[in-house]
């Protein structure tokens, strides 16, 4: 676990975010509503994502919910008379939110979404914009969009259908269906599944190893299966190739191959 003496708060303790030995967290600290998201937790967010994201000793990042109920219920319904009553108001809503999830879509470090209970509409959100996806048992997934009258975004279900396909996102959006844990691994929603008690622990041991890896290789793997998404007019080879060069070009590269020739482990500056 992370040291915590170094914890900082947002959106009045709602977003909570620390780092340790090479391991951002951000909670999202709102129990009481199964942290449901308010505009000032989005806002919060987006805050703390761009603390760890700054922070050089930072390698990772992982996602959590407070409580142990849930990872993100969803939007905050009770806040929708005020915020989202209609479409001006959904659609400042949305211009007020955007960027934060921009913000995590873009982000340059690999991200990890850890779930543990309900992870339900703009929590799936959340959750499937993170790299990696990891679940307890007793998680349950969906998007009650068309049990409330809403619309879910263009970037939600690109994501959605990237992850599971367009029959599964069609039944998930249709029915406003929940699943377990046990589906969402089958269907590709989330990479891996661990017992309550164990989900912790499986989170920071896989979210270590990535941060003692060499940060340059891994950004080339995240920039390279971001534009691997893309349309093949839109990709920036340039990008690619970049990176590639540098990797190549790095010290780290070089502690890699001597460390292999000594067995020994590697120590990986980033650069």
């Amino acid at each position: 676990m992370p040291d915590i003496s170094n914890e900082k708060s947002y959106a009045d303790g709602k977003i909570l975010q620390h780092a340790g030995d090479g391991v951002g967290v951000i909670t999202f600290n709102n129990p009481d509503k199964r942290n449901a998201m308010s505009l000032e937790m989005w806002e919060g967010f987006g805050e703390a994502l761009t603390a760890l994201r700054d922070d050089d000793t930072v390698r990772v990042v992982i996602l959590r919910g407070s409580g142990g109920k849930a990872f993100v219920s969803g939007a905050d319904i009770s806040q929708f008379e005020k915020t989202r009553h209609n479409a001006a108001a959904s659609e400042e809503y949305a211009r007020r939110s955007v960027a934060q999830r921009a913000l995590l879509a873009d982000y340059p470090k690999p991200t990890i979404a850890c779930i543990q209970g309900f992870c339900l509409g703009g929590g799936m959100q959340v959750a499937m914009l993170a790299d990696i996806r990891i679940a307890s048992r007793d998680s349950q997934f969906g998007i009650p969009a068309a049990r409330l009258g809403i619309a879910y975004g263009y970037d939600g279900l690109k994501h959605l259908v990237s992850l599971v396909g367009p029959s599964w996102a069609r039944l998930l959006m249709y029915t406003g269906m929940r699943i377990d844990s046990a589906e969402a691994l089958r269907i590709g929603l989330v990479e891996r599944v661990f017992p309550e008690d164990q989900l912790w622990g499986e989170t920071m041991a896989i979210a270590e190893t990535i941060s003692q890896n060499a940060p340059l290789a891994i950004k080339a793997a995240k920039i390279t299966i971001a534009q691997v998404l893309k349309d093949e007019s839109a990709r920036d080879m340039d990008a690619i190739k970049a990176i590639g060069t540098a990797c190549m070009d790095s010290a780290d590269f070089r502690e890699g191959r001597q460390a292999f020739m000594e067995k020994r482990k590697p120590k990986f500056q980033g650069k």
